[in-house]
């Protein structure tokens, strides 16, 4: 027999599993419409590949993966695209985001499909393209990318890998029923997930409060090395780092993974989504989802396509609207009410909790805490969840997370077990959403300020260099003055002789076209103007101004506009008149006097 562990805390709250067991799995069928929103698991959402109106099959993909925490999404059936557009989805605080509505068609026809039935045959990249292509994630809770869970660091040798079949929450029995009725496919998946790690130890792990999955699973994994381990019944048994230290005695380091310790722990719902991406061929387009509560009249596990509306599985298990007082999705310890029957099922839906008046009450009014302890021997992860509700209540987040509130699990067990009544694990989510945000903004101003660092840096860098241009050009502008003046220091007399006749000739020239453009008489070798066109030039100024005076006295008898204007004209004509007639007497030679002197 194996060696068992155990893990500090836990609770034994009722089970409430029986409701949903009675019978065998149930198919959801085919709802009217499917909303598939584009993130379901953790990581990038995915990126439309559609368009209302198209026509696609079951399986083709609808949205494709985005990085390398992606997950492509895939049509449930064959239909037609009606809208890509904000819907609202499984969330605690009822948020929208972008779903894509499909309306089936009523044939289910399958698109292409590609197993891989000789896996081994093949590179183990090409194995997990083919895991992440099918959008396979965790379907235990968090939705982590399976491919990527399959791909730990190469410094982390895997020895151990856990198949998780515990279930411990209450109400929830889709693992359980699984473990039933397909046990070879959770095997397979196992197996094939072995062939990807090469680990030395497989081990599933499953709560002795399921005797018939346990021998369902021993029986087919009769000849294999897989080792089916029964585990004491108590929550959260079933979270990872308490099944690890369960099945190993090894605990997961504080920001840690499993695989910092050698161990690698995967839901039983994983395993089989696996065993139908490579073998099948088939992506992740359904899943095992509890539907329970007084409220409803066929309890049970449906197999449901992802993207059907919660109504429309209720209806499926009679749901008596009269009774129906509270719905939860998932668990009673780790769930969250639902105000719409609207949202759709997605990968990480494992149960709806219809419960009738008292079976689910809300919890009285949260009174002071009376510091008696019993939240600190309830918590599975050895916290002080006193301390961590004063921090977080008084905002100290610093100081919360220096009692490792991030190690928190959030599985309920203080709130359980609380007499106060205080919703401890709201607070705990309170304070790891206020840090995350203040991460974000100090992580965005940080990347401000290298920017702005870096653009001062370049600014800098640039002024420097135009100062370090302009001086060089200064520099190389005073060496040439200085070549030119040593140049023409140095040039030999009959140079600058040369240049001397050179300007002496330029002179000469421009005298010669002053000339041309004012002709003059020369008398005794000195130059004075030519009267003859004194005098043309005068005669024109009076032919102008006759004519200008002709035009002031028309405009005075038409009482015209202009007449101002006229008279300005006239004066100047004048003015131009006399400066010629001065221009002609002074050109005029002297009179010569002929009379002899005695």
């Amino acid at each position: 027999m194996r060696k068992l562990w155990d893990f500090s805390g836990g609770i034994h709250p009722p089970e409430h599993k029986h409701q949903s067991t009675t019978r065998p799995i149930q198919p959801a069928g085919l709802p009217d419409i499917l909303i598939l929103p584009l993130q379901q698991h953790i990581g990038s959402p995915a990126e439309t590949q559609v368009a209302a109106g198209d026509r696609v099959l079951k399986g083709d993909c609808l949205a494709g993966a985005i990085g390398t925490m992606g997950v492509p999404v895939h049509a449930p059936t064959s239909g037609t695209i009606e809208s890509v557009s904000k819907h609202p989805v499984p969330h605690p605080s009822g948020m929208v985001d972008w779903c894509i509505t499909l309306k089936p068609d009523g044939e289910d026809c399958w698109g292409e499909r590609l197993p891989l039935i000789n896996y081994t045959r093949h590179e183990r990249t090409a194995v997990l393209g083919r895991i992440r292509d099918a959008g396979v994630v965790g379907l235990g809770g968090a939705g982590f990318p399976t491919n990527i869970k399959l791909r730990p660091p190469r410094r982390d040798k895997v020895d151990t890998l856990i198949l998780n079949g515990a279930e411990c929450e209450p109400y929830i029995t889709a693992d359980d029923m699984l473990m039933r009725e397909h046990a070879a496919d959770v095997v397979s998946g196992l197996n094939i997930m072995a062939w990807l790690l090469q680990p030395e130890r497989c081990v599933i792990g499953v709560e002795d409060n399921k005797p018939e999955a346990i021998a369902a699973l021993q029986a087919a994994a009769k000849d294999t090395l897989i080792d089916v381990v029964v585990i004491p019944t108590k929550y959260p048994s079933g979270g990872e780092k308490q099944l690890i230290q369960i099945l190993t005695g090894l605990e997961v380091p504080h920001n840690g993974i499993p695989a910092d310790i050698g161990v690698m722990c995967q839901n039983v719902g994983t395993a089989v989504a696996v065993c139908r991406a490579v073998v099948h061929g088939e992506p992740l387009i359904s899943r095992i989802t509890s539907v329970t509560g007084e409220a409803v009249s066929n309890p049970g596990n449906y197999a449901v396509r992802l993207g059907t509306p919660v109504r429309y599985l209720l209806d499926q298990a009679g749901v008596d609207a009269q009774r129906l007082e509270r719905l939860v999705l998932g668990g009673p310890m780790m769930g969250y009410t639902l105000q719409s029957t609207d949202i759709p099922i997605v990968k990480t839906t494992n149960c709806i909790i219809a419960a009738a008046r008292g079976e689910l009450p809300e919890p009285p009014p949260e009174q002071p805490c009376i510091r008696c302890g019993a939240c600190a021997e309830a918590c599975p992860m050895a916290l002080l969840p006193q301390q961590l509700f004063w921090y977080s209540k008084a905002q100290e987040f610093e100081k919360a997370e220096h009692q490792n509130l991030f190690d928190c699990i959030e599985c309920g067990a203080c709130s359980y077990v609380c007499p106060s009544s205080i919703p401890l694990v709201q607070y705990y989510r309170f304070a790891k959403g206020e840090i995350r945000t203040q991460r974000a903004e100090h992580l965005k101003a940080d990347r401000a300020r290298v920017r702005f660092e870096a653009r001062q840096a370049r600014l800098e860098r640039e002024q420097a260099e135009k100062e370090a241009r302009r001086q060089e050009r200064a520099r190389a502008a005073a060496e040439s003055q200085l070549q030119k003046k040593q140049a023409a220091q140095s040039a030999p007399s009959d140079d600058r002789a040369a240049r001397a006749v050179a300007v002496q000739q330029a002179l000469a020239r421009k005298s010669e076209q002053v000339k041309a453009k004012f002709p003059a008489a020369t008398v005794d070798g000195s130059e004075t103007p030519d009267l003859q066109v004194l005098e043309q030039q005068r005669d024109q100024a009076r032919e102008k101004l006759a004519t200008m005076k002709t035009m002031l006295a028309d405009a005075r008898t038409a009482d015209a506009d202009n007449v101002d204007k006229l008279e300005r004209a006239v004066t100047k004509n004048i003015e131009r008149v006399k400066r010629a007639e001065d221009a002609v007497k002074a050109a005029q030679p002297p009179a010569t006097d002929t009379t002899e002197q005695p």
